[in-house]
């Protein structure tokens, strides 16, 4: 076989209804909604060879440097799903990563980086197997699910569901699915932009604060309450309602909040400059009537949600009266994913 390599590119994501707490593997306790964005994404290449062995080899490069860390963790994703990657063995790979983000700048990268992996090491078994299809995105949003839950949702533009729920028959623990196809034109429009009060490392990763929703008090009330509004806003994005979808969008981020505050032992990641941020956005759309509204993910960092007819008032807001509250004055401008 001669050498070939592969390519491939993959967004963060930013959920609206959060999936916070999981079991089994990689599985979610409850079902989440996400908006896909375009600017902040990783890009993937994989070098391909022989090596002459019956188990395969890699080398791992993120933006030119060698990271034992993430090298580590993909093989420990690749040994673990060992029998979805049989073709893998006897190949030499090097793999190069980048993102178009800057490192630790409140930009979930896990499901963009772990996304860009698995759709390169599928085509990889396309071409190892001769194969000529369109790659099969429900079966790239499953793998991508076993190296980091929120990267389900990644694979797909616009929008995705991961979870189990009622209205769609379709729908599953083990994979996301497409929503683009049910969506309000308006929400292909939006703008999300990300207003960095800290670029620090969370005191609380991610993985460990799933694991604390386990005997959390709260937590079955949560996740019934996030059931109720996966139905809720999958009826708004058809409709187009901006009121209600500011309505769940808001509350489910405090909602997420809240339960790190209460869990044992408790812990808080939104920083005073958060909650200035959070009211200066509830002010601005009291006082001009204008549908912005604000999401939180697991960190201090604030997601600004807004539709592009309004994009001039907006970006006006960020830069006469909220940069002063990030790190910086750093604020990432990214749109919906068409």
């Amino acid at each position: 076989m001669n050498g070939f390599s592969v390519s491939a590119s993959s967004p963060s994501n930013i959920a609206i209804v959060k999936y916070w707490g999981k079991h089994g593997n990689q599985l979610p306790n409850n079902p989440s909604i996400s908006f896909t964005l375009s600017r902040c994404h990783t890009e993937t290449q994989i070098k391909v060879g022989e090596n002459g062995g019956a188990k395969y080899s890699m080398q791992f490069f993120f933006e030119g440097k060698e990271s034992p860390k993430f090298q580590e963790k993909i093989e420990k994703y690749l040994v673990d799903n060992q029998q979805y990657f049989g073709f893998l063995n006897g190949l030499d790979l090097v793999v190069e990563s980048r993102n178009t983000f800057p490192h630790s700048s409140g930009i979930a990268s896990s499901a963009a980086s772990m996304s860009a992996l698995v759709l390169c090491l599928l085509k990889i078994e396309q071409k190892v197997s001769g194969g000529v299809a369109p790659l099969d995105m429900r079966k790239a949003s499953f793998l991508s699910r076993l190296a980091s839950g929120s990267a389900a949702r990644s694979v797909y533009h616009v929008m995705a569901l991961w979870g189990a729920t009622p209205s769609v028959a379709e729908s599953s623990d083990d994979y996301a699915v497409p929503l683009a196809d049910i969506v309000s034109p308006v929400f292909k429009t939006y703008h999300d932009s990300i207003l960095i009060v800290s670029n620090k490392e969370k005191s609380v990763s991610s993985r460990v604060g799933h694991s604390l929703m386990n005997g959390h008090p709260l937590a079955e009330k949560r996740y019934a309450t996030a059931r109720e509004n996966t139905e809720r806003l999958l009826k708004v994005l058809q409709n187009g309602d901006l009121d209600a979808f500011i309505d769940i969008a808001e509350s489910e981020a405090l909602q997420l909040h809240e339960m790190m505050a209460t869990s044992t032992p408790p812990y808080k990641l939104m920083e005073p400059n958060t909650l200035e941020i959070i009211g200066l956005i509830r002010r601005f759309r009291q006082e001009t009537k204008i549908p912005a509204c604000f999401t939180l993910d697991a960190g201090p960092n604030v997601h600004l949600l807004y539709p592009e007819a309004y994009e001039k008032q907006v970006k006006s807001l960020i830069k006469d009266n909220l940069l002063s509250y990030c790190h910086d004055n750093q604020c990432i401008d990214d749109v919906v994913q068409q």
